[in-house]
């Protein structure tokens, strides 16, 4: 264990590794490669859950969806489960967010004794019309994705460059302040997530005509599963692009944004230099989920291919190895253990963050393929549960009641062929299904028990009239 070492989260929302160059990305990033290159990258990072809510809820407490049960937009964390921040707190660290954090509200103990610049989930109850999932007329409206992608500003960049100058401040301010411990600070960022608005000398760092082309190698097959059929038909992006150029102008806003907020982290990452507490801070730098901009035909997230299950994570700080790079799969619930472990607090005999492990203990065993991750998807879109389990090269995926999928990601990167129903891959199916019920629980019975809260949850709000009388919006407001 590192003992008295101050601890920063830096997280961006939406970010896909291909957002970022040190992960060979078209991403211009030069603040987070140099984080990177200062630390340990890790490889095979993922999120617990593909949307904002449920991401967020298990990376505070170190437990998977399942264990929380905040499984959508509609149902957020409430500081129950306690979580990292809690127990930093408990035993006397000054623990402080700054930025979104995507709970349910201020007023609940969500670990940090400031939040400062809060973004919670809209009016305390968040995107209700998710709840209601094979409900086909509750899709919103997604053609404001296509019309939001120009040069310009916003009040999702305004918000970021708040943050930034807060973040700043509070860490100039900590390093002259005199504590008996250490402190844990989480900085949360918006973007590059949309509104695709981006401001103008960020966008011009790219020519849409020349960025990576997108992936559509299987595409058209895949949309025969039904599974990811019901979600492209809900998240119908792609329908409202009137051709390749609007695509490509919409992938380099994303990627300017994800240099505007790389511009902003390294602003962050200056003032701690300038602070004199880098050489005395743990930094994980990572995002809440990925982005598929565009490929597959598919935006944004809220599926399990690796654009936006799958997570930037760096490791950086005292005894970090500079420039590793860690294969073993981590996951965004591994936060959790890492704070503990910064800042010199045990975890407690009541601690239930049972699959959270240390990141500097990964980093430590770089290529360990024998641990799995899972992560889970149930909002709009999902006609039945999404639960994935990566291991070693192969990334299964169960969904009850239809076909599973499996992707061998060692020779398939980009997840071209899908091997979910190929004899000559059942055993390797049969394994990890078996471990995903051993290590994890029963899919199906998380599939059921999710239903069940959300007919609870739904009946809560007014029933389906409820649902529908409420607004509905593709991205959190900012006021």
């Amino acid at each position: 264990m590192t003992e008295g070492r101050n601890f920063l989260v830096i997280m961006m929302d939406e970010l896909a590794r291909d957002g970022m160059g040190c992960y060979g990305g078209a991403g211009i990033t030069p603040h987070m490669d140099k984080l990177a290159a200062s630390g340990t990258r890790f490889s095979n990072a993922y999120t617990p859950s593909p949307i904002c809510v449920p991401a967020r809820a298990a990376f505070q407490s170190g437990r998977y969806v399942f264990q929380n049960r905040c499984w959508t937009n509609a149902q957020p964390y409430f500081g129950e489960p306690e979580g990292w921040a809690h127990r930093l707190k408990a035993e006397g660290h000054e623990t402080v967010s700054i930025g979104k954090l995507h709970y349910r509200s201020s007023d609940d103990d969500n670990g940090y004794m400031r939040e400062i610049e809060p973004l919670h989930v809209s009016g305390g109850i968040g995107w209700v019309h998710g709840l209601l999932r094979r409900e086909d007329a509750t899709c919103f409206d997604t053609s404001g994705f296509v019309k939001g992608a120009f040069p310009g500003n916003d009040s999702y960049s305004d918000y970021d460059r708040r943050v930034r100058d807060a973040s700043v401040k509070w860490l100039t301010d900590a390093g002259t302040a005199d504590r008996e411990k250490p402190w844990a600070a989480f900085v949360s960022f918006l973007r590059p997530h949309y509104p695709l608005t981006c401001p103008k000398e960020y966008l011009d760092l790219y020519d849409p005509d020349t960025l990576p082309p997108i992936r559509f190698e299987g595409a058209e097959k895949e949309y025969r599963h039904p599974v990811i059929q019901a979600n492209r038909s809900y998240n119908d992006y792609d329908d409202h692009f009137e051709d390749d150029f609007q695509r490509n102008l919409a992938r380099a806003c994303y990627f300017g944004l994800c240099s505007f907020v790389d511009d902003l982290v390294g602003d962050v990452l200056k003032a701690l230099e300038d602070s004199g507490q880098a050489e005395n801070t743990i930094v994980v730098l990572t995002a809440d989920h990925g982005d598929m901009n565009g490929h597959k035909g598919l935006w944004t997230k809220m599926v399990m291919y690796e654009d936006s299950a799958g997570i930037p994570l760096i490791l950086s700080g005292p005894g970090v190895a500079a420039g590793a790079v860690c294969n073993t799969q981590a996951s965004l619930i591994d936060v959790h253990r890492t704070a503990l472990d910064a800042c010199g607090v045990a975890p407690s005999a009541q601690d239930q963050a049972i699959h959270s492990k240390s990141l500097m203990d990964l980093a430590a065993a770089p290529d360990d393929e024998t641990r799995a991750v899972f992560s889970e998807f149930h909002d709009g879109g999902s006609i039945t549960g999404y639960m994935m389990l990566r291991e070693g090269r192969w990334k299964y995926i169960h969904y009850p009641g239809f076909p599973p999928q499996l992707f061998d990601l060692e020779n398939d990167p980009f997840e071209t062929e899908d091997l979910g129903l190929t004899a000559a891959h059942a055993d390797i199916r049969r394994h990890l299904l078996s471990r995903m019920k051993f290590e994890f629980t029963d899919p199906d019975e998380i599939n059921r028990m999710c239903f069940a809260d959300q007919a609870a949850r739904i009946e809560e709000l007014g029933g389906i009239e409820g649902i529908y009388a409420r607004g509905n919006y593709d991205f959190t407001p900012v006021e």
